[in-house]
This record gives structure tokens, C-alpha cells and sequence, in this order.
């Protein structure tokens, strides 16, 4: 029989690319991840792990394992939450900035329904202004978003830089003048601090794409139509960060968790926990196997 707690690690390290992280997420020792996992080769007689250039990946007969492990960890956590005398139920109205959706959620909110499957998710996904006017009407419960430093509202989860980024930096910078902007419509607030940095260095601009959609911001830059700023982490792949020194610095901005007076506080309690312990902002990170 395969053992729930090598398989839990095993899943971790595939969602998080690294053992450091895993461990850091399951509240355990990067050597002990790494047992965990030597264990489970050794029961299987397969190699599940290897290492690219950037993260740890999976080998094929880690890929052929991925599933079945979800889904054992899945019918163990419905088993629980089936005899726990205080499983959570109803409804949140969770609201998440559309550049974060792409890069962390998805992990987030796959433990969040293993752990609460009694809990109704309902998911808005716009941009931050956009999602706290929303919740200043009463329309949203929490919201996971951007905010401008000095800026006081919600739970800081991190905070990160953004970039300037392009799909060829120099043939932008070869362009006369004005710079071709590809931004997000208002209110966002990377666009917001992307104008205010260009006024301030009196550089040219013109917005040659809007979209509210950072798949359709990714796909005009990637175009090469223009210039797109980005928390440096979630930096579309495709596309390459401006060196220092030609554009304007831009600050940094700020990932919080604001929650809505009113609405249910075990709901909101469980998943900004689950946020907080999973989410992780940008960080240099040494890979290693076991």
C-alpha cells in the first residue's frame, strides 16, 4: 500500500517546483521531503523526479503516478471531512486580480476544496480597482489583490517589483518616439504607475493596446507591438525584462488579502490561512534533489 504521506510530499514538490518549497508549505524539513520521496521510488522501483534548468519536474512515470496520487489524497481528505464534527460549509465570494490568476491559484484553491469541500466558491477575476469597488458594493466576501505602497488596506501577503518587459527590448528602443504602451484598461494600478513614472521622466507615450485580459496583453506584446509591465514573477514567458536605465524605475506593488465586514469569518479565517501558508512571493531559490 502506498503511503498517504510520501504521496502528499510527492504531489507538493510537483506543484511547487522545488523541495524547499514543499517542505516550507507542508510544515516539514527539506530532508524529510526528500525521504519521503526516496521512499516512495524505492516502493515503486521508479525514478518519479528529475531537474531542468530552472525547477524540479517530473520524469514520465512521475507524470503516470501525478493522477492517481491527487486522487488518493482526494478520496482520503472526503473521508475526514465525512466524520469531522466541524467541517465548514457555505458560500464565498472570492475576488483575485486577473495577473495572479495564472501563476499561483490554481494550487491555492486545489487545497482549499480538498480541505472544504463543503464550502461553494463562486470566483470573480478583474482588475484590483475593479474588485474593490465590487466589494465596497457588497458583492464580493475576499478579495486577493494589487495595492500601491503607503496604501493601508488588507493583509499584506507580498510585495514584489514590477518590470518593464518587451519580446525584443532593443528593437523597441530603436523606435522613435513615442513609446507604444500595451496596458490594462483603468482602474489598474500597474498602468496608473507605469503613466506616472513616464510623466515623471517627461517620456513620450502612447497606449497601442488595452485589453482587460493579461492572456490578450501576453499575446500583443509577444506581437511585439509594444511595452507591458508586470509584477517581475509573474513575467509572461515570451517576453523579456528591460534592462535598468533606459525606461523609468517603477516601485514595487503589494499583494494583500481584504476581507468584507459582514461576511462569514470562518470562511474568510480558512482560506486567507490557506493563502498565506501557500502563497509565496519572489524568491532565489537553489534546486536540489535527493
Amino acid at each position: 500500500m502506498l503511503d498517504l504521506t510520501q504521496l502528499r510530499s510527492f504531489v507538493a514538490v510537483e506543484q511547487m517546483g522545488s523541495f524547499t518549497l514543499a517542505a516550507e508549505r507542508l510544515g516539514l524539513g527539506q530532508s524529510t521531503v526528500s525521504q519521503h520521496i526516496q521512499r516512495l521510488e524505492a516502493e515503486l522501483g521508479r525514478k518519479l523526479l528529475a531537474r531542468d534548468t530552472h525547477r524540479v519536474v517530473l520524469t514520465a512515470d512521475g507524470e503516470a503516478l501525478l493522477g492517481h496520487a491527487r486522487q488518493i489524497l482526494s478520496i482520503e481528505g472526503d473521508v475526514r471531512q465525512l466524520f469531522a464534527g466541524n467541517s465548514l460549509r457555505g458560500s464565498l465570494r472570492l475576488g483575485v486580480s486577473e495577473d495572479f490568476v495564472t501563476s499561483q491559484l490554481p494550487d491555492v484553491l486545489e487545497e482549499f476544496v480538498r480541505s472544504h469541500p463543503s464550502v461553494d466558491l463562486e470566483l470573480t477575476v478583474a482588475l484590483s480597482g475593479t474588485l474593490y469597488e465590487m466589494q465596497d458594493n457588497g458583492d464580493l466576501d475576499l478579495v486577493l489583490a494589487k495595492r500601491r505602497l503607503g496604501d493601508v488596506r488588507g493583509t499584506l501577503v507580498y510585495r514584489e517589483p514590477l518590470v518593464w518587459l518587451a519580446r525584443d527590448p532593443e528593437r523597441i528602443r530603436r523606435l522613435e518616439s513615442p513609446l507604444p504602451l500595451i496596458a490594462f484598461p483603468v482602474p489598474s494600478v500597474t498602468r496608473a504607475i507605469a503613466l506616472e513614472a513616464l510623466r515623471r521622466q517627461q517620456m513620450p507615450w502612447r497606449i497601442v493596446c488595452t485589453c482587460g485580459s493579461l492572456s490578450g496583453l501576453t499575446a500583443a506584446a509577444r506581437a511585439g507591438m509594444g511595452v507591458l509591465v508586470q509584477p517581475r514573477s509573474m513575467a509572461p514567458a515570451g517576453l523579456m525584462e528591460i534592462a535598468p536605465g533606459w525606461l523609468p524605475a517603477l516601485e514595487d506593488v503589494e499583494f494583500v488579502l481584504v476581507p468584507r465586514k459582514g461576511a462569514d469569518q470562518l470562511l474568510v479565517k480558512a482560506l486567507s490561512e490557506d493563502i498565506l501558508a501557500k502563497v509565496r512571493g519572489p524568491r532565489s531559490e537553489t534546486l536540489h534533489l535527493p
